[in-house]
């Protein structure tokens, strides 16, 4: 099992391009992961990395032994879920992670009662609105709301899920009621938007007449954080585009209205993403499979 766990530490060292980022991955010290590399280069009598006081990168014998690595765990990990699957007692740590607004109004309120169903799975779960590569940050599973990129990872849509762009009564008052998407970029409305590095989308894609057009909005505010806008827009700050279900009670209450309603925005889709080998793993199956009949049970709920 030594050996293993060398070749895991391996993997993420050689993912991450870092050995404290390997090492917090996998929870544990700088010092173990440097040693467990050692021992890995010891046995196989050759150097891995290329090691500096500013930089880690991989030798030519270092990338040979990725590919094998990958093929070697692959298989272990499929042994392993194959015998979990026949004695149906999937368990382990499963590192999950969604956007902010998913994983706080769907994933993480579900994951007491999973972990009751299923007391022998463990769940690590990351919340962000950043761009997640899952197959380099060692994830089992993501929850990802918006356009689906092609990629090697397996999906499963969950629901699509309708757009509202909206705005509090005080904001409407203050600058007018928009009409539609030319008249938000025409009037200089103040539209607040979600921005992060590596962000697809920095325009607004609505549905017109003409067809899906996009619209280059802009606005003296933005934030990483999905559930800072909603904030914003309650405050009469400016108009935000937002799924349904994030803003649906707003909307009931008054508290926020739909704007340019001539040209509502495309609705976009909440998937869970999965790497290949990983995909059939009992717990990552058993998983998938709760929370996307919990997903689908509360969006109904909060969409009508």
């Amino acid at each position: 099992m030594a050996y293993v766990n060398n070749i895991r530490m391996f993997m993420r060292v050689y993912e991450l391009g870092s050995m404290s980022a390997a090492a917090r991955d996998q929870r544990t010290s700088p010092a173990v992961a440097s040693a467990r590399i050692a021992d890995l280069e010891k046995h196989l009598g050759v150097r891995l990395f290329n090691r500096t006081t500013r930089a880690l990168s991989p030798t030519e014998h270092g990338r040979l032994f990725y590919d094998g690595a990958c093929r070697i765990l692959e298989a272990i990990d499929a042994a392993e879920a194959a015998v979990m699957e026949a004695n149906q007692s999937p368990r382990g740590t499963l590192f999950v992670a969604a956007p902010l607004g998913v994983g706080r109004r769907f994933i993480a309120p579900a994951v007491p009662a999973f972990k009751a169903e299923y007391p022998q799975i463990d769940i690590r779960l990351r919340l962000s609105d950043r761009v997640i590569d899952v197959t380099g940050e060692g994830l089992d599973l993501a929850f990802h709301l918006g356009p689906l990129i092609d990629s090697d990872l397996k999906v499963r849509v969950i629901e699509e899920c309708p757009r509202v762009l909206c705005a509090a009564p005080a904001y409407i008052e203050r600058r007018g009621m928009p009409r539609d998407g030319a008249a938000l970029v025409a009037d200089g409305h103040d539209c607040l938007n979600l921005r992060f590095p590596g962000a697809r989308e920095f325009q607004w894609t609505l549905q017109t007449p003409d067809g899906p057009r996009r619209f280059e909005i802009t606005g003296p505010l933005e934030s990483d954080d999905g559930d800072v806008l909603t904030g914003w827009a309650l405050d009469g700050a400016g108009i935000v585009m937002k799924p349904l279900f994030e803003v649906a009670t707003h909307l009931a209450s008054g508290a926020l209205v739909p704007v340019a309603i001539d040209t509502p925005p495309l609705p976009t889709q909440l998937a869970c993403l999965s790497p290949s080998r990983r995909y059939r793993d009992p717990k990552v199956q058993v998983f998938t499979e709760y929370m996307v009949d919990h997903c689908k049970r509360v969006l109904r709920e909060l969409q009508g």
